[in-house]
């Protein structure tokens, strides 16, 4: 291929030839048929100041225009503003005598268009000195060699804004070693010194301002936000940044992230705001996006009707701009916008506000800008004058008949020009010592020399701060934080907020939110889970989680586990702990304890007037015929049976626990086994009697009581053999009050002693009973004389009732959370039914014989044992009572008072 120069000049005049050349770039013969623009010809304008070093500028002068055409409207701040920058930069460094005295820094700045492919066209203009051209075949008309032009050489670059425009040119300008330091492009990319190496910055990348932006994410208590970005390295970039930022601290998720296309199609915008919508709680939105972008999102998002629900985190190219939130102040309200630290330079404000039509000639758009700016029109040649627009005077003032605002990066524009400055004077004092003007180690400057001059640079910049590039070319992070604020405030607009220099300083109790709202609004998936709930997460989001409750008894280990109390304890009301599950027991005021005392109550008084009486009228035939030996034994019995009450409802110990198993089943053996031994006794004379007429052995009174002993020891051995194997002792059972509300839990203070050992304890005295029932069957046929076998046979009946009855209420209430208090009822109920029964049957009728019908209790006439034989004999036959012997056993006296 060849590339083509087009202006040869001869001794005789220039000739316009078109004269192919061998180009020895194969990266620049692709880029020279990049576009349309180049093909054809078409010279880039730019703004020519000379100078004896010359940089180049790259400046996004206009926007990027519609699709075929490569520039639109003109920027007034970020491309007017900042060019001018530069301009005013190099005014006051050609003054200053102590910088690069005696040499005169000229330009060539060249318009972007905000496009990165038109800005590589015109960047090709900067490396034409550089390119090697064979003109060897070239001749004049008069064949003589022609004298070609020398293109301008460019020593360094300022600028340029984009990120994407500035990774375009610098992958150029790092072919030719010519340094560029931007004064806008945050790319992290450009980081990358293997790709970029000739390429510094005055501002800080993304990555410092994705740590600020991740830092104010946090700040503000948000987990959960989606990101914007537009298409190209800016904001792809930045917020990768901010992505793999947010993932190494940890805590904060991403709900959507969405990149906005360079040519959006109409209603892309709507689609953006309802993806965002999908995920409704990541009300916080960070952007990092061009303003046109940042302008069009906020419109969207007010046909939504959402004004106020999005929550956004704008980075550097929002800053603290106006035009991009122009006519959607509400949508933008709380908007959170991140700027490299600036300061407004006054001097910059003096300069550009004089500068007029007349005096500032040498920019080529600043009569776009001026029509533009005053919304007027000026008459130019072969331009058809509007007539719904007034005409310019050209006498209109800046800042007086315009709204004027100094551009946020004016600052790093002035800053890099003086980067670039200090970099050449101090190459020029060690190459060019002694020298008034450029010397020829300088002449040309070399790139690689320039650019360690440029890294070594350390001055305090135009707004006092310092001007230094580490290892990278990056400059050190430094932000203000700015909110747009609209409510309450004297002068609505952007409040700074807070900085950022390796570590965040924000003032929360400054900001304010849609409404004036003072409260942080909140950004989050989940809600925090209340007291007592654990987080459930949900599956590859971890700031995504459902509440459950920590139901039952367990209670809140940590925010993501639930575990088990203690048997011994119950959770407390917030399940935040445990604590001490209440200690009950059978209270005497209790209604499960007064029935049972109140029959208790009534036997022990009805069983010890019994005593007495028996022990008063201890001689009479009544209670002689009674069997006083064996009364007395039966009443202790029954006495003991009442006395069991109280003992079941006392508050457990040692002591009672121990006397709790002594006389629970000996209150009844005593009972029982006299009883026992009484039918056994009756049984055995009558059935002697129809064998013989001699009586039987073993029913003499002591006979009986040796008998009656030796059944009650049997008892005293099994509960003495219990209390070395089991020392009596108490326990809290903390499994019988446990319902499913641990609210009702209760421990129950009680002996140990199980049910089943009650059962046992019991057991032996209901063999004696069933074997005393046995006995009053078989002894139901005895003569009516000898009545006393009949009340007993009635008391075994009525007792084995009472107790049948007792089996399935005492053990069908086992599950029952009232499980002591019925048990206990029930059991001392049924003992003092059968006490009273047996008290009833066989003693009550004697006591009321004896205390109101006392000519009843009298001597009855002795007879003889062979005439009680004969008798019992003849009455058999007649099946009729019992008798009841005397206490001699050569002669029987029926009792015939009952």
């Amino acid at each position: 291929m060849r590339c083509y120069h087009y202006a040869l000049c001869c001794s005789l005049g220039c000739v316009l030839l078109v004269q192919p050349f061998p180009c020895r770039y194969p990266l620049l013969r692709r880029l020279w048929g990049l576009s349309s623009w180049a093909q054809q010809g078409t010279q880039p304008h730019s703004i020519k100041i000379e100078g004896d070093i010359t940089l180049g500028g790259l400046f996004p002068v206009h926007s990027r225009g519609p699709a075929g055409v490569p520039c639109g409207e003109i920027k007034r701040e970020k491309g007017i503003h900042r060019m001018e920058a530069m301009l005013y930069a190099l005014d006051q460094i050609n003054s200053d005598p102590d910088l690069l005295p005696n040499i005169t820094l000229g330009a060539m700045v060249l318009d972007t268009c905000s496009r990165d492919t038109y800005a590589l066209e015109q960047s090709l203009t900067f490396v034409q000195a550089l390119i090697q051209k064979d003109n060897s075949d070239v001749r004049c008309s008069n064949n003589e060699p022609p004298i070609i032009p020398k293109p301008e050489r460019v020593v360094g670059v300022i600028g340029a804004s984009g990120s994407s425009v500035s990774i375009m040119v610098a992958n150029v300008l790092r072919l030719f070693a010519i340094p560029q330091i931007s004064y806008a492009s945050t790319a992290p990319e450009l980081s990358d010194k293997s790709r970029y190496e000739f390429f510094s910055r005055v501002v800080p990348p993304d990555s410092y301002q994705a740590q600020a932006m991740v830092d104010i994410v946090k700040a503000m208590g948000w987990n959960y936000v989606s990101t914007l970005a537009s298409e190209g390295n800016y904001g792809e970039s930045g917020v990768d940044a901010f992505l793999q930022i947010s993932r190494e601290a940890g805590g904060l998720c991403i709900g959507q992230s969405i990149k906005i296309p360079r040519e959006p199609k109409p209603g892309g915008f709507d689609k953006i705001i309802k993806r965002l919508m999908e995920t409704s709680n990541a009300r916080g939105v960070i952007i990092f996006a061009n303003e046109d972008d940042i302008r069009r999102v906020l419109e969207a998002a007010k046909r939504a009707n959402l004004t106020g629900h999005f929550l956004f985190v704008g980075s550097d190219s929002w800053g603290a701009k106006s035009s991009p939130i122009l006519d959607q102040e509400d949508v933008a309200e709380g908007a959170v916008t991140i700027l490299p630290k600036r300061a407004s330079i006054d001097g910059f404000d003096n300069y550009f506000t004089s500068r007029s039509l007349k005096n500032n000639r040498r920019n080529i758009w600043f009569a776009e800008y001026w029509e533009d700016d005053f919304k007027c029109k000026l008459t130019r040649p072969g331009i058809k004058y509007d007539l719904g627009r007034r005409k310019c005077t050209g006498e209109e003032k800046i800042a007086q008949e315009s709204q004027y605002e100094q551009e946020g990066k004016v600052q790093f524009v002035i800053d890099a020009v003086y980067a670039m400055a200090h970099a050449l004077h101090s190459m020029h004092l060690d190459l060019c010592p002694g020298s008034m003007g450029i010397c020829e180690k300088m002449d040309p400057v070399e790139g690689s020399q320039l650019l360690h001059y440029i890294r070594s640079v350390n001055f305090n910049g135009s707004a006092g701060t310092g001007v230094m590039f580490n290892e990278n070319g990056d400059a050190p992070g430094r932000y203000d934080i700015f909110q747009f604020q609209l409510s309450n405030t004297t002068n609505p607009g952007y409040r700074c907020i807070g900085q950022w220099t390796n570590n965040l300083r924000l003032n929360a109790e400054e900001m304010q939110w849609s409404g004036g709202d003072r409260a942080v609004p909140d950004s989050v998936c989940s809600f925090p889970c209340e007291l007592g709930e654990r987080k459930k997460m949900v599956k590859g989001v971890p700031c995504c989680w459902h509440c459950e409750l920590c139901d039952g008894y367990q209670y809140q280990l940590d925010e993501l586990n639930c575990d088990m109390c203690p048997f011994d304890m119950r959770p407390m009301p917030n399940r935040t702990g445990c604590r001490s599950t209440p200690i009950i027991k059978l209270e005497w005021s209790s209604p499960w304890a007064i029935i049972p005392v109140f029959l208790a109550v009534l036997g022990i008084l009805a069983t010890s007037g019994c005593i007495i009486t028996f022990i008063r009228f201890n001689d009479t035939p009544i209670v002689r015929a009674s069997g006083r030996e064996l009364s007395y034994v039966l009443l202790t019995g029954i006495f003991l049976i009442y006395l069991i009450t109280f003992l079941m409802i006392a508050e457990p110990s040692a002591p009672v626990c121990a006397f709790r198993r002594l006389l629970l089943g000996l209150g009844m053996c005593i009972t029982y086994s006299a009883m026992l031994t009484k039918t056994n006794r009756i049984y055995r004379i009558f059935e002697q009697g129809k064998k013989a007429v001699t009586p039987p052995p073993f029913i003499s009174p002591t006979s009986q009581l040796i008998i009656t002993f030796i059944l009650i020891g049997v008892q005293l051995l099994g509960i003495f053999i219990w209390f070395g194997v089991v020392p009596p002792h108490t326990i809290i059972d903390y499994e019988e009050q446990r319902p499913p509300n641990p609210e009702f839990a209760r421990g129950v203070l009680k002996c140990d002693m199980s049910d089943l050992a009650l059962v046992l304890c019991l057991s032996y005295s209901i063999v004696l009973m069933v074997t005393c029932t046995v006995y009053a069957i078989k002894s139901r046929g005895v003569p009516e004389t000898f009545n006393e076998a009949k009340p007993i046979g009635f008391t075994m009946y009525t007792t084995c009732i009472i107790w049948l009855a007792f089996v399935p209420i005492f053990f069908g209430t086992a599950q029952s959370t009232e499980k002591m208090f019925i048990q206990t009822t029930t059991l001392t109920v049924s003992m003092s039914l059968s006490a009273t029964v047996s008290l009833g049957m066989l003693y009550i009728p004697k006591v009321y014989v004896i205390i109101f019908q006392p000519e009843q209790n009298v001597q009855k006439r002795k007879r003889s044992s062979k005439a009680v034989a004969s008798t019992v004999t003849s009455q058999l036959s007649q099946k009729d009572d019992k008798q009841n012997g005397e206490s001699k056993s050569s002669a029987i006296v029926p009792d015939r008072s009952q």
